[in-house]
């Protein structure tokens, strides 16, 4: 019997765009059953920011970083001709015009696929995020976590 394959994927990126492309790749290599990790850093962890507003205690930078940054995945711009917000609606009326999955149902899908959602603590110390501003049921690791898993992986993405 063969090893299972495992899939890491970095997730850096803030762009609605890549990290649809991320979670896109993610769930095509769950459905071949790989174990899928995506470890979101810097603008990345914003794909796993709650949509609605979470009051938690933070010092005035914190406070400036949580209203610049999209609150959510579908809140996200594009990479590519955002044109003021309006990219992303072109986007959005376009996936729905092809029955594809806008990004938060990618998200979605993930989690219930066992996709492993990690999000770098020390990028939200950095960036003021707190677990309870992120989604419920992902797990919080630092780089050596996931150097860890890319050893192992057969599948290493920066996106």
């Amino acid at each position: 019997m063969s090893e299972k394959k495992k899939t890491n994927i970095i997730l850096f990126s803030g762009d609605y765009d890549k990290a649809m492309a991320a979670f896109i790749i993610a769930n095509g290599a769950a459905a071949y059953d790989h174990e899928v990790t995506i470890f979101a850093t810097f603008w990345g962890l914003n794909a796993f920011r709650k949509d609605k507003h979470v009051a938690v205690k933070k010092n005035m930078i914190e406070k400036m970083f949580g209203k610049l940054m999209p609150r959510g995945a579908d809140k996200m711009s594009l990479s590519k001709m955002n044109f003021a917000g309006m990219g992303p609606k072109m986007i959005k009326h376009v996936i729905k015009k092809h029955n594809a999955m806008p990004l938060p149902d990618l998200v979605d899908m993930a989690r219930e696929q066992d996709i492993k959602l990690v999000a770098c603590t020390m990028t939200m110390d950095l960036l003021g995020l707190q677990k309870d501003e992120l989604l419920d049921d992902i797990e919080y690791a630092g780089v050596a976590a996931y150097l860890g898993d890319a050893e192992e992986g057969n599948v290493n993405l920066f996106i």
